[in-house]
């Protein structure tokens, strides 16, 4: 039996990145799986390699941002594999700018995507789930900067502390409602994505800022994608049943410094 047979999953940013990787590892563990992303061509061809594996999963197109588009993705999850019962709001973007530098603009861009997105993506979880038959799993992809600050990246740590501490009211909402539904909050340390990799293009030494990296985490490299899915799953499964409101930190010793 799959750790998560029988469950509906929802993962937005699901083209590329710690979003594929939960996609693809939820599917082999026996959800049916919902992947949305802005990039079409990428998220259809993850639900592609979810079948063509044997699983079962659709592709919708998403921004994370608008609200009316959230009902509709979660109506056609709904519809089409007959419930819901994980909802990973992975999708994000990061941009490095000071507490000075940061632009108001870059700011509100950020926030809209990180937090706004978050909220949205929670909310409607909870009206899809709370009725439902069986119990929910709301994981939502914060950061170690959602724990310690960096004096380069305001806007990121403003947007990963918010969804870490509004993840613990959802958390206690849903409880004190005596709703079925569990929310908590994942911080990865750097992760070798898509997002990283073009940060560190930006900087101009791709190798050479990996290297950087590695050395900044105790256990001696980067993540990867799937050590991320692995904490996806089990919060996604009934063997975290006890665990709402908790911060999950996967981060090779980096906070622990």
């Amino acid at each position: 039996m799959g750790r998560v047979d029988n469950k509906v999953a929802l993962v937005t940013g699901g083209a590329k990145g710690i979003g594929r990787a939960s996609a693809l590892m939820l599917a082999r563990e026996g959800a049916r799986v919902v992947l949305t992303d802005v990039e079409e061509a990428q998220g259809s061809a993850v639900a592609k390699e979810i079948e063509r594996a044997g699983g079962k999963a659709l592709f919708l197109t998403q921004d994370v941002t608008d609200e009316s588009r959230w009902v509709e993705v979660v109506e056609k999850a709904r519809a089409q594999f007959g419930g819901l019962n994980i909802v990973v709001n992975n999708a994000g973007i990061g941009t490095a700018g000071s507490a000075e530098d940061e632009t108001l603009e870059a700011w509100r861009r950020l926030m809209s995507v990180n937090l706004d997105g978050v909220f949205l993506g929670t909310k409607h979880a909870i009206r899809a789930m709370k009725n439902g038959p069986g119990t929910g799993s709301i994981i939502n992809i914060s950061s170690i900067e959602g724990i310690v600050a960096d004096p380069k990246l305001a806007s990121y740590n403003a947007s990963k502390g918010g969804v870490r501490i509004f993840s613990k009211s959802a958390a206690l909402h849903c409880a004190q409602a005596g709703y079925r539904i569990r929310v908590n909050t994942i911080h990865p340390g750097y992760i070798w994505t898509p997002m990283v990799e073009g940060y560190l293009t930006s900087l101009g030494d791709v190798e050479g800022g990996r290297q950087v990296i590695s050395k900044m985490h105790p256990i001696g490299r980067m993540g990867e994608p799937d050590d991320i899915a692995y904490g996806v799953l089990y919060l996604g499964s009934d063997e975290s049943s006890f665990m709402t409101g908790s911060e999950l930190v996967i981060d090779g010793g980096y906070t622990a410094q």
